[in-house]
């Protein structure tokens, strides 16, 4: 899509309410229109709105294989209580395979290269096949998440997976976020509760401390960006297409 159209259709989403945007979206974009969620309270906020309101959207989760119970728990739950199919897609089994044989169960802790070979194998490239053949990609994330998000866009060109990503949460704060959750009931991964704020693999998320920063607790022995791959960006460019 050419930079000016995105530029109008942002226009147009700043001013309408998020399920007035997604419905938008989905016009459209018919049957084209994608939700990420990895079950953070931002993604239950977002799925919340969708079985709401039912949108056409397609709701998709990675499962890596090495989420916590409490992640795989709510997942059920929120299926239930929202009736809607959440698809999960999961790691290519030779790939995993080649890579626990290449740098061992849990190699991903010697190195940042390490970790990111197994973030591209259990999330990135599971990632790349559930948004093929869509158009839209609806994502939870939040610019105060993390200084990589800070510039993110409302609605953005994705160059890498060749597709437009609307963040319609991205100017929430936590506290309108924690807000939402409790006055519309909507449920949450209780680890919340015991200082996880941004939840991913079981062996690479850590609780943190009073004062830390929310992407701490994410590859905690890094001094890395904190970033998985999913969402790194790459320079706005029109699509040729």
């Amino acid at each position: 899509m050419e930079a000016k159209k995105i530029k109008e259709l942002t226009h147009k989403l700043d001013s309408i309410s998020i399920n007035e945007g997604m419905g938008l979206l989905t016009d459209l974009f018919t049957g084209k229109v994608v939700f990420s969620t990895s079950l953070g309270q931002e993604d239950q906020v977002i799925t919340e709105i969708i079985a709401k309101n039912s949108l056409p959207i397609n709701i998709f989760t990675l499962d890596t294989g090495r989420l916590f119970y409490e992640t795989y728990d709510l997942l059920a739950r929120t299926i239930v209580k929202y009736g809607v199919d959440i698809k999960p897609y999961y790691p290519e089994t030779k790939a995993v395979e080649d890579l626990v044989s290449k740098n061992g169960i849990n190699g991903f802790y010697q190195s940042v290269e390490n970790r990111k070979s197994c973030c591209y194998v259990r999330k990135v490239e599971p990632l790349k096949r559930a948004l093929k053949g869509n158009s839209v990609w609806i994502t939870g994330l939040r610019a105060e998440q993390s200084p990589n998000r800070e510039n993110m866009q409302l609605l953005e060109w994705d160059e890498g997976n060749q597709i437009l990503k609307y963040n319609p949460l991205l100017h929430w704060t936590m506290d309108e976020m924690l807000s939402y959750i409790n006055t519309n009931k909507i449920p949450y991964n209780p680890l919340h509760d015991k200082g996880f704020v941004s939840i991913g693999c079981a062996p690479c998320t850590r609780a943190i401390e009073p004062g830390e920063d929310p992407r701490a607790g994410r590859w905690w022995w890094e001094t890395s960006h904190k970033e998985c791959g999913l969402h790194e960006r790459e320079p706005q460019v029109a699509n040729k297409s």
